[in-house]
């Protein structure tokens, strides 16, 4: 178990946030995702962003409040994991479509967050998936990013 402090995340990821922001990079090297170590729905969303491609880092922790504070998520807009990614932060069951799409525009943002736990969406299977809205968040703002019903983009 790892106990996140902020010279963990400072040397662990968050520098990425600054200092891969707008070099134009596409390939991610790896996704950091910080996560409840018996939470399987994470372990469900790891394993979407594996299946598309994406090399996953899994660090536990019990109380990731302090993860989400210092990557700047808003509280409407937090959900049960925190994920690092190329000079972004990816909070939720966001899935890896939207993530591309972040990494191919590279936005002046903090990053990309799917609020709650939307029916569907990677790591949280549903007889019926629900149709959902992706945010983008920066220092000044929130503004809907991209639309999925379950994994599919509807823009």
């Amino acid at each position: 178990m790892i106990r996140i402090t902020r010279r963990i995340l400072l040397t662990a990821g968050l520098p990425v946030l600054v200092g891969l922001a707008g070099t134009g990079r596409t390939a991610p090297s790896e996704v950091v995702l910080y996560k409840n170590p018996w939470c399987g729905c994470c372990e469900g969303w790891a394993r979407h962003m594996e299946a598309a491609g994406f090399t996953v880092r899994r660090e536990n922790v019990e109380d990731l409040a302090p993860v989400k504070r210092m990557a700047g998520v808003p509280a409407p807009l937090e959900a049960c994991h925190t994920a690092l990614v190329d000079g972004y932060v990816v909070e939720g069951h966001v899935p890896a479509a939207a993530v591309r799409r972040l990494l191919e525009a590279r936005p002046d943002a903090l990053g990309i967050a799917a609020p709650g736990m939307p029916p569907g969406s990677p790591g949280m299977p549903a007889p019926e998936p629900a149709t959902y809205t992706v945010y983008l968040f920066r220092t000044g703002g929130v503004s809907p990013f991209a639309r999925f019903r379950g994994t599919v983009p509807l823009d």
